[in-house]
């Protein structure tokens, strides 16, 4: 096991709720890939990325570990846990089953005016992959897809997703960044607003349904 080496990490002088800032962004960086099972991480070494206190690293770090997602190696610091191709495959086939319908509610209740407030976070990920920014794409995208589902009203399907998105894996999206692939993907988060300002729900049931794969065939994938 071996020491993190030196990631892209946010800045969070300008935000509020140290400790679950730095919880989305870590746990962005292990659905991201940028953190990997099999290294250790101390919270001392990544809060001086951070440039904040290790007491909230440490605390954030403690948060996903009750969600599942690091592990804590007494006396050392923690390790990602890991995730196998079955346990991706039910993960994609639970979400298959909720977010696609939960999406189609959403339109048939939103307004135009909720497919504009979403609008300018939908453009946020679509610059975060132009800048191959994976942590701050994975931080927009979740809250993306989180709002959106709010607008269907069920707070319970909301948080039952936002868990198993964060438990998804998507060791592909550098690959993608790559070759350029992943900001036309990103795109699709400005034709669900599209879909979302016409109440189209069909439309955006199936465009969520179709993202969906390309998060499991495509993004946790290609790095395979």
């Amino acid at each position: 096991m071996t020491e993190a080496v030196s990631m892209t990490l946010p800045s969070f002088a300008q935000r509020t709720s140290l400790r679950e800032q730095v919880a989305d962004a870590l746990r962005a960086a292990v659905v991201s890939g940028e953190m990997k099972p099999g290294n250790l991480y101390s919270a001392p070494t990544l809060a001086a990325q951070f440039g904040v206190s290790a007491t909230p690293v440490r605390e954030a770090m403690l948060d996903l570990a009750k969600q599942g997602l690091v592990e804590v190696v007494p006396n050392k610091g923690f390790q990602v846990t890991s995730v196998s191709d079955a346990e991706l495959d039910q993960l994609t086939e639970i979400r298959l089953l909720l977010e696609p319908p939960a999406a189609a509610t959403a339109a048939r209740k939103a307004s135009p005016a909720d497919a504009a407030v979403l609008k300018p976070l939908a453009q946020a990920i679509v610059d975060a992959a132009a800048e191959g920014d994976l942590i701050s794409y994975i931080e927009a995208d979740h809250e993306f897809h989180a709002r959106l589902l709010m607008l269907g009203g069920n707070r319970r399907l909301v948080e039952i997703v936002k868990d198993l998105r964060a438990r998804t894996r998507l060791y592909g999206l550098s690959g993608l960044v790559e070759r350029g692939i992943l900001t036309s993907t990103a795109s699709e988060h400005l034709t669900m607003c599209e879909h979302l300002a016409a109440g189209d729900a069909a439309a955006l049931k199936h465009l969520v349904r179709a993202h969906i794969g390309h998060v499991r065939h495509e993004w946790a994938g290609a790095a395979r």
